[in-house]
This record gives C-alpha cells, sequence and structure tokens, in this order.
C-alpha cells in the first residue's frame, strides 16, 4: 500500500506510474474522498471546541441560578451534528481505504518504460546452448520413456495441470529442493522456514494478492483459507504487526513449498508438460531489510538464484520487467529465464522483486532505528530460489544422451545416492 502522503504531494506521478502499470486506480477519487476527511475532521474539531465553550457557560450559568435551556438545546445540536460528522468520517474513511488497497506499487525511478513483456530487457546471459548430435527428445517424451513423469494418472487423480513424479523422478525433484535449501542455508546464509501451505485472508492482502488476484487462487470456502500460490505469502507474514530490531536486519528466510495457481484465463498457454501447471514445488526467498540497503538487497537475493542455476549448469539469462509487466506489489523485479533446448524456449523459472515499503505497510511490519527516533516500516523482498517444474523440465532435456537416459549434475548426486544417469528401471 503506497503512503497516501506520497499521493498527496505529487499525485500527478502517481497516476502516471498507475497508467504505465495498466492499472485503472481512482487517484482523484483519492483526493477528493481525504480532503472531505480533512475538512470533517476540521468540522468536528471546531464543534467539539464550541461544546467545550457550551459546557463551561451552562456551568456557569446553573451556578448563578439562570435559566441554560436554550444553551443546553443547542449544545445538543452540537452533539447530534458530531455525531453525524463521525458516521460520515468512517464512511469515507472506509471509503478511502478500498481506493488505497487497490493502487499498485510504483515502479523504481531505474524501471525503464515498456508497453508489455515484449519490451523487456534481456541484462546478462550465462552459460552455453547444449549441443546435441541427434534429434533431442522434450522432457514430456524423455520422462514417459524413463517412467519417470506421469501426466496421464496426474490428470486422472486430479485433473489437467497436475503430474506425478515417479520413482528417480521423485529422487530428482527431491534431490532438487534439498540441494537448494541446502546452498541457501549453509552458503547464503538464510534461515529455513517450512511453513503452512494454507494461509487466511489477513495473509494474501498483506502480501497483495488480494483484492486483485483472487480468481488466480485457490479458495477453501468453509474456512475461508487460500491455497498458497507461493511460499512468499506465510513466509511474509511471520512478522506481520511486529516491530523489528534494528540491530537484527536484514532477516533472510528460505522455505520450500508445494505452490498452487489456477492459472484462470491461461487455457492454450504454454500448457505442455511442467512449463504451466496448477502445482508445483518451490524454494522461496524473503527478505526484510532497511530501505536505504534495499536496492543492494534485491541484487545479493538475484544472485544467489542464479547461483542455483550455475551449479546446475543450465543455461539462463536475467530479465529486467519494464514497468507494464511489473506485478501490483512490485517496485522492481529481474526474472531468470533457463533455456530448454528441447522445447526451443526460454522458461521463467524465478522472480526476484524489491516491494519497498508497500508489503509493510499493509503488514504494519516496521524496525526501530538504533539511534532511536520514529519507526519505520522495513522493505520487503522476494525470489524464487528456484521453481522446480520448468528447471525440472529443461534440466532432463539438457543432460538427456542420446540412448534417452539423463545424466545427474554433479551438485545433486549426493542427493541421489550417487546415481550419475537415470536409466531405464
Amino acid at each position: 500500500m503506497l503512503d497516501i502522503q506520497r499521493i498527496r504531494d505529487n499525485p500527478e506521478a502517481v497516476k502516471q506510474a498507475c497508467a504505465r502499470k495498466n492499472d485503472p486506480a481512482d487517484i482523484d477519487g483519492i483526493l477528493a474522498l481525504d480532503r472531505r476527511r480533512r475538512d470533517i475532521i476540521k468540522e468536528v474539531e471546531a464543534l467539539k471546541s464550541m461544546r467545550n465553550v457550551s459546557s463551561q457557560e451552562i456551568a456557569r450559568i446553573k451556578k448563578e441560578g439562570g435559566d441554560a435551556a436554550q444553551r443546553i438545546a443547542d449544545m445538543k445540536r452540537v452533539a447530534d451534528n458530531i455525531k453525524a460528522l463521525d458516521a460520515e468520517l468512517e464512511t469515507v474513511e472506509k471509503s478511502i481505504d478500498e481506493l488505497m488497497i487497490r493502487v499498485p506499487n510504483v515502479a523504481h525511478e531505474s524501471v525503464h518504460h515498456g508497453m508489455g513483456a515484449q519490451d523487456n530487457a534481456i541484462l546478462s546471459e550465462w552459460g552455453e546452448e547444449a549441443r546435441f548430435d541427434f534429434e533431442p527428445l522434450d522432457h514430456i517424451q524423455l520422462g514417459t520413456k524413463l517412467d519417470i513423469i506421469d501426466f496421464n494418472r496426474g490428470a486422472k487423480v486430479t485433473g489437467a495441470g497436475f503430474g506425478v513424479y515417479k520413482g528417480n523422478g521423485a529422487l530428482l525433484e527431491r534431490a532438487l529442493i534439498n540441494f537448494m535449501l541446502d546452498t541457501h542455508t549453509r552458503k547464503n546464509g538464510y534461515k529455513e522456514i517450512y511453513p503452512p501451505f494454507l494461509v487466511n485472508r489477513a495473509s494474501v492482502f498483506g502480501t497483495g494478492q488480494l483484492p486483485k488476484a483472487e480468481d488466480q487462487m485457490y479458495h477453501v470456502g468453509a474456512d475461508d483459507l487460500f491455497c498458497i500460490p507461493t511460499a512468499e505469502v506465510p513466509v511474509t507474514n511471520l512478522l506481520r504487526d511486529e516491530m523489528l530490531d534494528a540491530r537484527h536486519l536484514p532477516v533472510k528466510y528460505c522455505a520450500y513449498s508445494a505452490c498452487f495457481r489456477r492459472e484462470a484465463g491461461s487455457y492454450g498457454k504454454d500448457t505442455k508438460g511442467f512449463l504451466r501447471v496448477h502445482q508445483f514445488n518451490k524454494v522461496e526467498l524473503v527478505k526484510f531489510v532497511r530501505p536505504e540497503d534495499s536496492y543492494n538487497e534485491l541484487e545479493s537475493l538475484t544472485r544467489d538464484a542464479e547461483g542455483i542455476l550455475e551449479a546446475l549448469g543450465i543455461r539462463y539469462r536475467r530479465v529486467g520487467l519494464c514497468d507494464a509487466d511489473l506485478s501490483f506489489a512490485s517496485a522492481k523485479t529481474y526474472d531468470l529465464e533457463i533455456w530448454a533446448p528441447a522445447e526451443r524456449k526460454w522458461l521463467e523459472v524465478s522472480s526476484c522483486s524489491n516491494f519497498e515499503d508497500f508489503q509493510a505497510r499493509r503488514m504494519n511490519i516496521r524496525y526501530r532505528p538504533e539511534a532511536g527516533g520514529k519507526p519505520r516500516f522495513v522493505h520487503t523482498l522476494n525470489g524464487s530460489g528456484v521453481a522446480t517444474a520448468r528447471l525440472l523440465a529443461a534440466l532432463v532435456e539438457t543432460y538427456q544422451t542420446r540412448e534417452g537416459n539423463i545424466r545427474v549434475p554433479g551438485a545433486l548426486r549426493p542427493y541421489m545416492h550417487g546415481i550419475e544417469e537415470i536409466c531405464c528401471s
């Protein structure tokens, strides 16, 4: 949520930022309601001052034995006016809140302007494209041949967009998760969290999925709980309504979770195999940092995610999102995309974002500076470190052999009981 003072001070800049995110936020409506709110407060303060003077006057008249009936009647009208204005103020503030929660975050000044994903900037690339002296198989063909991935039975059990990992496929998936958790906790300094996979409405509001993205989530109506779209939601909300000790910043958490996304409106878009599924696994990175450090921390977080791909020998590129392609809550985002050689396309496996104080305001996460003074909102960041479904697809395609087997990258072999190559069982 934006600070309303920012809107008051520079409404045209906020309007332009919303327009660049293609978001129809009603900034003029907020300002009109805010003016009325301040007018009401002034009126109430003036009436309360009048009521205090009248109370003193009534007391004096009664003490002198006079008739205070008219004064009492006047004060009753003042009290009624105050009551009516208080009711209007409550309505106005509720209306302001309803509009404010729909205003997107403002893109950072370093984010370039664009009209959509086609205008995102490729900032760097790493690794060489895999070369084959045979016709490579895609991850579905490889998974079926080796009996390690089964989408048909996943569809039978649940529906389209749900896969089943089998045998060494399940072991490979688990190896990826454990390798990432160990790297981020032992090497990169994150504390591991194992969060709930269901969260309440306040949690998905806090990270910015509600109210705009409710149709993209699985909702358990009887309990008003949501299946998490990412571990960002429960992990960031761990510190909701807390005052942090500045000496302990940055706070760095990582978490494995299953992630659930309805992908409403994505019919026919990259639906093949693991390219777009409704349930997938991910190791998430979350940071709570001082505002002055947040953009350096974004670079560091992104490098932590890139380090996973480099350790696995997966070709990737870093993409800087333009303002039109940023999420509702993000001020700046880098996407990491990996190359799937049989698919012949780049697949996004991580979005690393700085939300500045946007989420912290919604969740009331603050810290008190060491030197004292007024508490400040922290800046929150997160990024996938990384998502496994598309990673597994690119990995098996990259490391396939002429025989249709899959070589296991060296970094994963300790987690695969020493298996060097996945073969037909």
